[in-house]
C-alpha cells in the first residue's frame, strides 16, 4: 500500500497483516505516517494498493458496511452545532438505527458512557468539555458502533496520566471481551509497551519493525528512528523506557540498574 500527499510520499510499500483481535500500537516519529495509515485503512484517504478485511476488499464495500467494520477516532473534534454527550455517542449507532433507538442501542451507549467515566457529562454540550473529555466522548462514540476494528489516532494525547490509563484499560477490556482488533497510533512508548499485543514501528512512511513490544522497542530501534538514547527497565513483562541525554553508556547502565528509584 502506498499514499502520497501531492508529490510527497507519505506511505511507501506498506505490507501489514493483523490477527483478528488484540491491540496493535503504531509508533514512530512525527511525520512517519501513523495517522495516514489509519485513514487509508478506513478509506478516508484512498491509497494505492489493496486493503482486505476477512479476504474482502475494503474499497469495494459500501460506506454503510465500512461503518460497521471500523470505528475511527480522530485526534480531536469540535461540533459546529450544539449536541449533548449522550446524543453524540448515540450517533455511533447510526449504521444500525431505525426510526428510533432500540433498547439495545441505549444499552450500548450507556455501557460506554459508564466505562469511560462520562456519567457526569452525559447531558452537557460536547463543545463545553475539555480536549481530554471530548477525546473520551469520541472513543465512546466509536465503541458504540460495535465495530470489528477500532482505529484510534492518538487517543491519549490530551489526557492526564490518570485518564490515559483509564482509556487504555477500557479499550483493552473491550478488545478482550468482544474479540476486537484495535489499531492505535500513539506517541507514548511506555503506554504502547504496557497495553499492546504487538507494535508496528514506522519510519519515513515505511514499516521499520513489527512484533512483540519487547522485540520492537529495543534501544537500537528507538535510537535508529527517534535519534535518542534510552534506558530500558523491565518490570515483569512490561518495559519502561526513559530517554537519556548524551552517549554516556555508564549513566544509562546506572538508570537501568537502579530502576526501582523511578519505577
Amino acid at each position: 500500500m502506498c499514499f502520497d500527499y501531492g508529490k510527497r510520499p507519505a506511505l511507501s510499500d506498506v505490507e501489514l497483516i493483523f490477527s483478528s483481535s488484540g491491540i496493535f500500537s503504531i509508533v514512530g516519529p512525527n511525520g512517519s505516517g501513523k495517522s495516514t495509515l489509519l485513514k487509508c485503512i478506513n478509506m478516508i484517504l484512498k491509497p494505492r494498493g489493496e486493503i482486505l478485511f476477512n479476504k474482502k476488499k475494503i474499497h469495494d464495500m459500501p460506506i454503510s458496511e465500512i461503518a460497521r467494520i471500523f470505528g475511527y477516532v480522530p485526534q480531536d473534534f469540535s461540533s459546529a452545532f450544539p449536541v449533548t454527550v449522550f446524543d453524540m455517542i448515540l450517533l455511533g449507532r447510526r449504521p444500525y438505527l431505525g426510526w428510533s433507538p432500540s433498547e439495545h442501542d441505549i444499552e450500548v451507549v450507556s455501557e460506554n458512557i459508564s466505562g469511560l467515566g462520562l456519567n457526569d457529562f452525559a447531558l452537557r454540550n460536547v463543545n463545553e468539555l475539555s480536549g481530554g473529555e471530548r477525546q473520551k466522548v469520541l472513543i465512546a462514540t466509536a465503541l458504540s458502533q460495535e465495530p470489528k476494528v477500532l482505529l484510534l489516532d492518538e487517543p491519549t494525547s490530551n489526557l492526564d496520566i490518570k485518564h490515559q490509563l483509564e482509556v487504555m484499560k477500557h479499550v483493552q477490556r473491550i478488545v478482550k471481551s468482544k474479540g476486537l482488533l484495535a489499531l492505535i497510533a500513539i506517541h507514548d512508548l511506555n503506554l504502547a509497551s504496557q497495553y499492546s499485543d504487538e507494535i508496528v514501528m514506522l519510519s519515513d512512511g515505511r514499516v521499520f519493525a513489527q512484533g512483540k513490544p519487547q522485540d520492537v522497542l529495543s534501544k537500537e530501534n528507538i535510537r535508529s528512528i527517534y535519534h535518542v538514547n534510552v534506558a530500558i527497565h523491565t518490570h515483569g513483562e512490561v518495559q519502561h523506557i526513559v530517554p537519556v541525554e548524551g552517549e554516556d553508556s555508564l549513566s544509562m547502565e546506572k538508570i537501568e540498574n537502579n530502576g526501582k528509584e523511578w519505577c
